[in-house]
C-alpha cells in the first residue's frame, strides 16, 4: 500500500482556501482572478524593467536584437 506524502500548503494556498471557503458570487471570482492576474503581471513587468536597466537595454538595442534574429 502506498503512503501519501503530506506536503503543507503554502501561505498563498492557505489564504486562497480561506477565501474560497466562503460562498461568493461568480462575478466576484472573476474580479478576484483579474486582480491576481494584474498583480502577477505587475511583478513580471517590474522584474523585466529591472533586467532591462541592469543590462542597459534601450529601444535601439532591442530593435537590433529583433532584426538580427530575423536576418
Amino acid at each position: 500500500m502506498q503512503t501519501a506524502i503530506h506536503q503543507p500548503f503554502t501561505n498563498l494556498q492557505r489564504e486562497m482556501l480561506s477565501l474560497f471557503a466562503k460562498d461568493i458570487p461568480e462575478v466576484y471570482l472573476a474580479e478576484i482572478k483579474t486582480m491576481i492576474a494584474r498583480y502577477l503581471l505587475e511583478k513580471a513587468m517590474d522584474e523585466a524593467d529591472k533586467i532591462w536597466d541592469e543590462r542597459g537595454y534601450s529601444a535601439d538595442s532591442i530593435n537590433e536584437f529583433l532584426h538580427s534574429e530575423n536576418s
